[in-house]
């Protein structure tokens, strides 16, 4: 995949997200996910969703799934190349 073409969201708590993260990400919160659907479809999808595991990227998966957004487990943030 193109790195210019993708859109990573980095789905931590925003003081997580401060602490570091993948350049040119775009952080939005676990909690704000549902709300903020209309916004992340607007993005180049797929969506790659990263958080610290990837255990709150794989839940915002299945919630933008459900509302018909493409997108893909990045797990880590640390882990995105």
């Amino acid at each position: 995949m193109n790195k210019s073409n993708r859109t990573v969201v980095d789905v931590r708590m925003p003081e997580e997200f401060l602490g570091g993260n993948y350049p040119g990400s775009i952080n939005i919160p676990l909690y704000e996910i549902q709300e903020r659907v209309e916004e992340i479809k607007l993005l180049n999808q797929p969506v790659i969703l990263c958080c610290a595991s990837g255990v709150r990227s794989k839940q915002a998966i299945l919630m933008l799934k459900n509302f018909g957004v493409a997108c893909e487990d990045g797990g880590s943030w640390m882990d995105l190349n």
